[in-house]
């Protein structure tokens, strides 16, 4: 009998812009997850920045309130999460969006 090899699949970064952080394994609940986004603004962000960026987070969460697609939900957490990270880490300080993202935003 012979045994068969199994290559295990593991994160890339071929091809992910240079302040790209792999997304956690857990993602965290709605609300401790605002509650971290506006830490980070408080702490990491001017005050005229941190104004905009609140009032941006807070309409966010607000319209993704009552949501029941479970793919919708976990693509929403995922990407605050993501750049909660960035913000924490102080990856985004001179960097551009993506104009695929910005495709996604419209």
């Amino acid at each position: 009998m012979r045994h068969a090899i199994r290559l295990l699949a593991s994160p890339s970064t071929l091809g992910s812009s240079p302040g790209f952080n792999p997304a956690p394994l857990t993602l965290l609940p709605p609300i401790p997850l605002y509650r971290r986004i506006l830490r980070a603004h408080r702490k990491f962000l001017k005050p005229d920045e941190r104004t905009i960026g609140d009032g941006y987070v807070k309409s966010e969460f607000r319209s993704h309130r009552n949501v029941e697609n479970p793919i919708h939900i976990v693509g929403f957490l995922n990407e605050w999460q993501r750049y909660t990270q960035q913000v924490e880490g102080e990856s985004w300080q001179g960097t551009k969006l993506d104009t695929d993202k910005i495709d996604k935003m419209s």
